[in-house]
């Protein structure tokens, strides 16, 4: 715990106790928000300890790639089989497309009768 919030913590007792010795609501109202900047004080002595926005991407980068190497070794034969099957896909609509094409190119136009 930083002194900060040991001098904060201090006060707030102290204010308290005199507050309570004034009005036992006015202490209630000190004890509550009193306990609350208390607590901010604490836990705003802890903030740059911790690892800022990039540092958090890049370690969550750092296993993301480290998952996926991991995935791509193990279904590797996997990947290669629906690669060639998705190569053969695109090769028979390749040979669809040019036949139609040839088909289109031999067929007769409509547009010179009229």
């Amino acid at each position: 715990m930083s002194k900060r919030a040991v001098v904060a913590g201090v006060i707030w007792v102290v204010l308290t106790v005199l507050a309570f010795g004034v009005d036992p609501i006015l202490g209630a109202c000190v004890l509550v928000f009193g306990g609350i900047g208390v607590a901010v004080v604490a836990l705003a002595g802890s903030y740059d300890q911790h690892p800022d926005f990039e540092a958090r991407e890049l370690a969550r980068a750092r296993r993301r790639a480290v998952k996926r190497e991991r995935h791509l070794e193990k279904n590797k034969d996997a990947i290669a089989a629906d690669r060639a099957r998705y190569a053969a896909h695109q090769a028979k609509l390749a040979a669809k497309k040019a036949a139609a094409e040839r088909e289109a190119a031999e067929r007769p136009s409509d547009r010179s009768a009229s």
